[in-house]
């Protein structure tokens, strides 16, 4: 399920136009007819890429016609700027995508990013809940729906919402924009259309149908979504959703700044590694296109498979 791509915006003062705006928008026009990309994705690319042709026009370069020296100029300015490796390789992958496209249309004779070397980057591994701390965390939210059962609802919202995103580690734009025919199916999985329009098959369990049962006999408003809010989109936002979910992870005794959408997102991908689960299936599962980026979550095994070498080797005793 997908939005519409809203206009995006961008951190150019009212007023003032953003240079090369015609060339930013038949961009991402490509990228959304084309690609399927999402109205976030978009409203980032179209943030960097302002910023990018921004600072060209202030050094005089014109994008179509440009060798590589600017582009690194600017990648160096990132740095400056306070900017960490990983938000400058993201700013370089769009740079790239973008100069591509330029190219490929015949708007440019050259790709003046093709020779330019991305940051150096160390890769972090996730946040992750342990099992306890899960369980904390949702019975604190089982706690505050029985308390709710009788008149406010935001409780069962929440719970709802922690027991489908521990149960299948959907994105949290993905959770928060759920149809509420979905609390009514009688499938045991959701189809959700993720990145670039793909299609994934993601299994329920029973305890993630109850919650969204008993959440949706408690809807009092109509429309098409499962959590609707009062905001743009009709649905709960992402941030509304994050900030809740730090009230309830304070409540449960944990670090508010260790918890959030997408720690959920990683704790059910690592305990189900942890409790033998095929990477190819939890790749499946998290809809990640490269299995590389699954692959991060594998750090859970390394104490578990070092004490399997230790207990069951036959040389580990001599």
């Amino acid at each position: 399920m997908t939005e519409a791509a809203p206009p995006a915006p961008s951190d150019v003062p009212p007023g003032e136009t953003v240079p090369g705006e015609p060339l930013i928008r038949d961009y991402l026009d490509m990228l959304a007819a084309e690609r399927g990309a999402a109205a976030n994705t978009l409203s980032a690319y179209r943030r960097d890429l302002a910023d990018y042709l921004g600072a060209l026009a202030r050094d005089g370069h014109d994008p179509l016609a440009m060798e590589a020296a600017p582009v690194r100029a600017y990648l160096a300015g990132l740095e400056t700027r306070g900017l960490s490796a990983a938000s400058a390789a993201r700013k370089l992958s769009c740079i790239r995508g973008f100069h591509r496209f330029l190219y490929a249309e015949g708007l440019a004779e050259d790709d003046p990013s093709a020779p330019v070397g991305g940051p150096r980057r160390v890769r972090a591994l996730p946040k992750v809940l342990s099992v306890a701390e899960v369980d904390r965390l949702l019975t604190v939210a089982r706690e505050a729906a029985s308390a709710g059962a009788s008149g406010d609802t935001r409780g069962i919202r929440m719970l709802c919402l922690i027991e489908l995103l521990y149960a299948t580690g959907l994105r949290v734009s993905e959770l928060v924009a759920l149809p509420r025919a979905a609390a009514s199916t009688k499938e045991r999985y959701l189809v959700v259309k993720g990145k670039g329009g793909r299609e994934r098959l993601v299994p329920l369990t029973e305890i993630a149908r109850g919650a969204m049962r008993d959440h949706l006999a408690g809807l009092s408003v109509e429309g098409p979504w499962l959590f609707p809010a009062d905001s743009e989109s009709g649905h709960l936002t992402r941030q509304s959703f994050a900030r809740d979910l730090k009230g309830v992870a304070s409540a449960a005794g944990l670090r508010a700044d260790r918890v959030s959408p997408h720690v959920l997102r990683h704790a059910f991908a690592s305990h189900l590694l942890q409790n033998g689960a095929d990477l190819r299936i939890v790749q499946e599962l998290l809809g990640h296109a490269d299995i590389s980026t699954t692959q991060i979550y594998t750090h859970v095994l390394d104490d578990r498979l070092k004490s399997m070498v230790r207990d069951l080797h036959p040389l580990m005793d001599e």
